[in-house]
């Protein structure tokens, strides 16, 4: 063998085991060690590969995100599919109660809920901003993964976005979900009908409290937490107690209970009356709302819904709500009426009556 073949096949041998090296390197799982999020992260390159393949692949395990691609496959259902959206721009990202991550799941699986369908998949974007540390990343994946468990959903597509330092207050998220509805819902917020009771699900005005206190603009101290969890299981349950008599349900997140009164009796073109005094109101709540100038019934929720029922099924739809986790302290708060037109009214402890209307703008920003 020549001296010019020697040193070919040397340099063939040489290229072969660096070849074998970077094959080895590349079979191996991708980490997740970065200390804190950089733009690099969401580059697209290996610094991104690493926070998909080892943070949020491990975390979201199932068999549409293994496939990597730009969308996941929900199995074939024979009926209605509901979808919904939303962001969440929470802040501080971790709170009494909750999360951002939690929100973000729970939330866009109550919107599924209140439209009659059990959720099923949802996709997750995430916009993250430089500089936020990766045991706060960490938190709120597990948080996420925790909440899709408990609420019985596959995360089965998402994105990642990195934005500058100072741009994003650590982390907003987007998640949209498809549900499949629930052949016994017949549910419309045109279907209101005077007689109609109206049914809250426990105590009001938690989250937003608890988001309000938590970021340290009041001296004000109070053991509240908030009322996040996924509302399938009670709306589940409403659905096997009233069944027909079921006319509409409404989560009361923005806005509060307030808000979704004065929506379903404006779409239905009725008028609705509460008892000020059936209102549950834990007294934590109700004495930093009253030091604060806020009405609890225009206070942020995101474990509470209303329902609206037929008076037939009334009775066995409050006792089913009771029978869930969360759920203890149902309990009926008014009717609809006849007059005044798309009006809400309030019978206070005095006697008299006072307009329920809808906030003009928002006293609690950011809660989710």
């Amino acid at each position: 063998m020549s001296l010019a073949q020697d040193r070919r096949a040397e340099q063939d041998a040489r290229e072969e085991k660096v070849l074998g090296i970077i094959e080895t390197a590349r079979g191996k799982k991708q980490k997740f060690r970065d200390a804190r999020i950089t733009m690099a992260h969401g580059a697209g390159g290996k610094a991104t590969a690493s926070l998909i393949e080892g943070l949020l692949l491990p975390a979201f395990a199932n068999a549409a995100l293994d496939e990597l691609g730009d969308a996941g496959y929900v199995p074939t259902v024979a009926g209605t599919l509901a979808l919904s959206t939303d962001s969440y721009v929470v802040r501080p990202l971790t709170f009494p109660g909750g999360c951002i991550g939690e929100l973000a799941i729970n939330g866009t699986a109550n919107d599924l809920a209140c439209a009659g369908a059990r959720p099923l998949a949802l996709t997750l974007g995430m916009i993250l901003e430089e500089g936020l540390e990766s045991t706060v990343l960490r938190e709120q994946v597990a948080a996420m993964a925790a909440a899709a468990q408990a609420a019985g959903v596959t995360i089965v597509a998402g994105d990642t976005k990195v934005v500058e330092r100072g741009s994003a207050d650590g982390m907003y998220l987007n998640t949209a979900g498809v549900g499949l509805r629930d052949a016994r819902a017949m549910l419309s917020p045109a279907a209101l009908r005077p007689g109609d009771q109206l049914l809250l699900s426990g105590p009001i005005g938690a989250h937003g409290m608890a988001i309000m206190l938590a970021r340290g603009e009041f001296e004000l101290e109070a053991e509240i937490r908030s009322d996040t969890r996924c509302l399938w299981p009670t709306v589940d349950a409403l659905l096997g107690a009233a069944g027909p008599h079921l006319r509409c349900l409404r989560d009361a997140t923005r806005g509060g209970v307030a808000s979704v009164l004065n929506e379903l009796a404006r779409a239905s073109g009725v008028a609705m009356i509460v008892r000020e005094a059936a209102v549950p109101v834990d007294p934590d709540v109700a004495g930093a709302a009253e030091l604060l100038g806020l009405d609890p019934m225009q206070i942020a929720n995101e474990g509470v819904l209303v329902a609206a029922v037929a008076p037939e099924g009334a009775e066995a739809a409050l006792e089913a709500m009771k029978n869930v986790a969360g759920g203890e302290r149902a309990v009926l708060i008014g009717e609809v009426k006849t007059d005044p037109t798309g009006m809400v009214l309030v019978e206070t402890g005095f006697g008299g009556r006072r307009v329920c209307d809808q906030l003009v703008g928002d006293p609690l920003p950011r809660i989710c």
